[in-house]
């Protein structure tokens, strides 16, 4: 991200996060508030979607209905707000958000200096760049000189920049402040690349692009991007009901357990089931919430496999799983013990 919006950033957390903040008090406002307040990115398909009737979906909408079901028995007590950028890291640190999914890329220095705290990765992303086929380049080494389209405030700025600057190539930034503006851009002719994480790239193309087969996603993977679910330090029981919310989502799918068949799951003599479940007690006390919090998650939004199928795999995107397979699949996603 760029170096002016990390400092505000890391002023901001000075000021709010000097002492640490008192255990619990996120995890007790969101119960007597009767919802979850998450933080999303902008429209996004597949990750983070309003429709016309202003509900919304996606992998990351998933990931918040998750800890709404593992908490209030109800995945659909949650209020989102989309966030450009520059805007989510001090709309959770001043607490207008209780926590982010919102394509934010886990870094050490995010980590470790803005009050904040990562405590899951929901899809492994890489950057990727989008070019007009007209273009007639097959990949980004085809290219000695471009203008590429990125938006302000993102890790992807400085990749573009480190790629460009170690193949000796000559970049032109056409930077600005919006999804909307970054699309505008790139679909007006403003620039010849559209550079963003791949997930993002993919989501423009589908659903922006007046011809999606007009354009072209290059090949080159420039960077990693752990996409991470981010809470503010200090609340160690909210934090742990964010981060096992989705371990829970990925065990469902390792043990098989899905949304439709999770009541029949119940009467598994299958130890780890039943664990997960809450037939076999002491989960949910540890994480101050229902027995039955695992059972809520993959009732009402499904396993980690069904919601990636459902937005991503499934969808116009068809993205394919790569390292958000299981382990057991070749990918990186898998569970700690949920006992």
């Amino acid at each position: 991200m760029r170096t002016n919006v990390l400092l505000v950033a890391i002023g901001l957390a000075t000021t709010l996060f000097g002492p640490a903040a008192q255990a619990g008090a996120v995890l007790d406002a969101v119960k007597a508030r009767g919802e979850l307040i998450c933080g999303m990115r902008g429209d996004t398909q597949g990750f983070a979607r309003r429709d016309a009737a202003g509900k919304y979906s996606g992998l990351e909408v998933d990931m918040c209905r998750a800890v709404a079901a593992a908490i209030f028995g109800s995945g659909e007590k949650v209020k989102y707000v989309p966030l450009e950028p520059a805007k989510r890291f001090p709309a959770l640190q001043d607490g207008t958000v209780d926590m982010l999914a919102s394509g934010t890329t886990y870094t050490l220095t995010r980590d470790a200096t803005l009050g904040l705290d990562f405590v899951g990765i929901y899809y492994f992303d890489t950057q990727a760049f989008m070019a007009p086929r007209k273009l007639g380049k097959k990949s980004v080494r085809d290219i000695t000189s471009a203008s590429v389209c990125v938006q302000a405030g993102t890790t992807t700025m400085e990749n573009v920049e480190d790629y460009f600057r170690a193949n000796n190539m000559t970049l032109k930034l056409v930077a600005v402040n919006s999804a909307d503006e970054l699309r505008l851009a790139f679909f007006g002719g403003r620039c010849d690349l559209f550079a963003a994480d791949r997930s993002a790239v993919y989501a423009a193309r589908a659903a922006y692009a007046s011809n999606p087969k007009d354009y072209l996603i290059l090949p080159e993977s420039t960077s990693r991007e752990p996409l991470g679910l981010i809470v503010r330090q200090g609340d160690p029981p909210f934090a742990d009901i964010v981060r096992w919310s989705l371990y829970a989502m990925i065990q469902a799918e390792e043990l098989g357990v899905t949304s439709r068949n999770v009541d029949e799951m119940l009467k598994s003599a299958n130890a780890s089931i039943r664990q997960l479940l809450g037939v076999a007690p002491g989960t949910g006390a540890a994480l101050k919430v229902d027995d039955k919090w695992a059972y809520n998650i993959i009732k009402q939004v499904g396993n980690y496999g069904e919601s990636y199928d459902r937005n991503v795999g499934g969808s116009p995107l068809r993205i394919p799983r790569g390292l958000n397979a299981l382990a057991s699949q070749g990918g990186m996603q898998y569970s700690p013990p949920i006992r």
